[in-house]
């Protein structure tokens, strides 16, 4: 797991799929999805040295971002939240559906899943389900949207406050010239992209995705300029 430090307050935390985020307010911490299976003891370790992680806030289902979300549970005593559509799947009680692949998207699938461990994980027995429009106590205030389209229950949090945006895997950053994107591996595109243009008309200085650097100034103008070249053809 390699640690960056983007605000005094605020790390990523990058994993060979994914990453996560951690904030920090005083001693209470706050992680924005938990890594891939396997990652707790490690994200356990670096919190442990700033604070108590307080809640696990996931975007949305898929393993490499709920992955260690159990394991860190089991070990803090963190509240696990996520959208009401996808804490079911979060849970495993019931499977969560695949993406809808273009042609492209299934060696990029291909690989993540080499990289990812196989078999089932530890899950948190309890998750906390929220619902758009929501606002958690870190971060200033934490507004939970809505953004359907990479999975049923994607949500992305917007911290006015300090003018950040966590966005999962609605937005990415490119592999190859880390141009801002809309995420991969979609279940529904049409919804995938209103809910880009939904983050894009936000206040944010930084944003940061599930996959690929973050944007370190200027997010909002970033992300309305990619916006604006996806529509139902694109």
């Amino acid at each position: 797991m390699d640690v960056i430090e983007l605000l005094p307050r605020l790390q990523l935390l990058r994993f060979p799929v994914g990453q996560a985020y951690l904030w920090r307010d005083g001693d209470e911490l706050t992680l924005i999805d938990a890594g891939p299976p396997g990652s707790g003891a490690a994200v356990d370790a670096l919190a442990g040295t700033l604070g108590r992680i307080r809640r696990i806030v996931l975007t949305h289902f898929h393993w490499d971002h709920v992955g260690g979300a159990g394991e860190l549970a089991a070990a803090t005593g963190a509240e696990v939240l996520a959208h009401h559509l996808d804490a079911p799947v979060v849970r495993g009680e019931v499977p969560g559906p695949p993406p809808v692949f273009e042609d492209w998207e299934r060696p990029l699938h291909a690989e993540a899943l080499r990289h990812l461990p196989q078999g089932d994980f530890v899950r948190p027995p309890k998750v906390t389900e929220l619902s758009d429009g929501e606002v958690l106590d870190f971060g200033g205030e934490a507004h939970v949207l809505h953004i359907p389209g990479h999975t049923h229950g994607s949500i992305a949090v917007h911290l006015p406050e300090y003018g950040v945006l966590f966005t999962g895997d609605a937005v990415a950053a490119s592999p190859v010239d880390g141009a801002v994107m809309l995420g991969v591996l979609n279940l529904d595109r049409a919804q995938a992209v209103a809910s880009f243009h939904r983050l894009a008309a936000l206040d944010a200085d930084l944003a940061c995705f599930g996959h690929g650097d973050p944007v370190i100034g200027g997010a909002s103008a970033a992300l309305r300029r990619s916006a604006d070249t996806y529509g139902p053809d694109h």
